[in-house]
């Protein structure tokens, strides 16, 4: 039930909108007319249905809200406890329930946020208020997720849930006593299965190729073996599958209604990016993003343009955690990488590694300034994109280009590594400019460092998509990588 205390500053919140109206509205807006009443039941509609957002409709009071509509109730309560709820279920289906930059500090992203009294007057002047509440979730594909998620629900009814359990690297080939259950759980998942070996625990070439398809499907490394990330994927739960939808939906509702005219969407749940121009996709790549112990973070921000042969500066952690034990055991292990030391991050004086006494260097207060130069071995590759956030990543090209054959890239300090940069360079500038590709390869060919800026700046969102769905409600889903989308489920199970 609403508190006191919460209705008392709510109202405080909204101002005339509910205690007091304005002259031209002198109305209650939900109790005493016609109108009010058709509000007051697409209202109930609407919070009855909120389960279909993935919200619960315990959250707005629904049994409270219910009774202070039925016949006899007190009016003036009644316009209070609706208003609210209203204005509670309004926000979390529009711009989210919970504020992401709160549940985790690795979301930095600038999330929309709609005003109490804003809301109060939208209701007050929509002609059709069931309409108006219909209009806003999201477009685009949230109404597929809403479907997916009813699927799921659906499906739960039904389920027959096999686990697999550990043990030892499955390889094409081997004999096992989990082949019996591998198949069980492919076929609980609808996958259509040959017919097994004569020995039904040898895990054959025919069955390797089923999970092949699943690892795909799944963006694991598609190699048939079953090891222990192909295992914890194959024994993701239904609950688990819809909590993932719950929370992509409302990583959705995060975002703005309209991501812009020029934009780029990298999702590093799929290991992908898209770079979207006038509507239309102009370039879409892999990438590689960061380990779950370095995890890519989630951000908005401004791309401008980019840099050729760029320099590498070691971040402190990496130079502490990573680098100084290379360092104790041989000093000059970093030269052959074009690794560079210099006294300190304020200054240039370059100092010879081997006269350091590498043994009192505290790996958390590493106090010497490491940076590659640009060339073939270089971290960043040959180009970089720089953008403005707090964590200190980028996108950039790669030296470890094979790295993109893998199924699960997630490989980096963070940082997001782009497959081919020219061509997104060249979809980018889309032939304005006097923009050439080839020139830019000459460029990087001399080893000169060349600063090019967009002739428009692209607005970059960096997400953390583990859920697509199609318009019929057809799931897509990619494990859980980085846990977010529990942290996101029981953020928004929190009053």
């Amino acid at each position: 039930m609403f508190r006191l205390a919460f209705l008392a500053s709510f109202l405080a919140l909204v101002g005339p909108a509910v205690g007091s109206f304005p002259a031209h509205a002198n109305d209650p807006l939900w109790v005493g007319s016609q109108a009010g009443k058709a509000r007051s039941e697409a209202l109930l509609k609407a919070l009855r249905s909120s389960s279909d957002h993935g919200l619960d409709p315990a959250w707005y009071s629904i049994t409270e809200v219910e009774k202070a509509v039925a016949p006899g109730a007190d009016a003036t309560a009644a316009e209070v406890l609706l208003g609210a709820a209203f204005v509670s279920y309004a926000s979390d289906v529009s711009t989210g329930r919970v504020r992401a930059n709160r549940i985790d500090k690795e979301i930095s992203i600038d999330q929309r946020k709609v005003e109490p009294a804003e809301l109060m007057k939208a209701a007050r002047e929509a002609p059709d208020f069931a309409a108006y509440l219909a209009s806003l979730p999201p477009k685009g594909d949230y109404p597929g997720l809403q479907k997916a998620l009813a699927h799921w629900r659906d499906k739960r009814a039904t389920e027959v849930f096999t686990p697999l359990p550990d043990g030892a690297a499955l390889k094409p080939g081997m004999i096992d006593a989990r082949v019996p259950l591998l198949r069980k759980r492919l076929t609980e998942l609808e996958f259509k299965l040959p017919a097994p070996d004569a020995d039904v625990d040898r895990y054959d070439e025919a069955l390797a190729s089923v999970v092949k398809s699943y690892q795909a499907a799944k963006g694991l490394t598609v190699d048939g073996v079953i090891g222990a990330k192909t295992v914890r994927s194959l024994n993701t739960t239904i609950d688990e599958r819809i909590g993932q939808i719950v929370a992509n939906l409302e990583r959705r509702r995060w975002l703005p209604v309209d991501l812009g005219r020029r934009y780029v969407f990298v999702n590093t749940a799929d290991y992908s990016m898209v770079f979207v121009d006038d509507g239309k996709i102009a370039f879409q790549s892999s990438v590689i993003v960061g380990t779950a112990k370095d995890p890519t973070p989630e951000i908005s921000s401004v791309m401008r343009g980019f840099q050729t042969n760029p320099f590498w500066t070691v971040p402190q952690s990496i130079a502490g955690e990573e680098y100084l034990p290379l360092l104790r055991r041989d000093p000059s292990a970093l030269a052959a990488g074009g690794f560079r030391i210099f006294a300190s991050w304020s200054e240039d004086i370059e100092l010879d590694p081997n006269t350091v006494d590498w043994s009192s260097v505290h790996p958390k207060a590493f106090p010497f300034r490491i940076r590659q130069d640009s060339g073939a071995s270089n971290a960043l590759g040959y180009i970089f994109f720089p953008f403005s956030n707090k964590y200190g990543i980028y996108m950039h090209d790669t030296a470890s280009r094979w790295l993109f054959t893998e199924g699960s890239r997630n490989f980096s300090h963070g940082c997001i590594r782009l497959q081919n940069p020219l061509d997104f360079v060249e979809a980018v500038f889309g032939g304005k400019g006097n923009f050439s590709k080839e020139r830019v390869r000459q460029v990087i060919d001399s080893g000169q460092q060349a600063h090019y800026t967009f002739p428009e700046p692209v607005t970059l969102y960096v997400t953390y998509r583990t859920v697509a769905a199609d318009s019929d409600g057809t799931a897509t889903f990619r494990d859980d990588v980085y846990g977010r989308d529990r942290l996101v489920v029981k953020a928004m199970q929190k009053r």
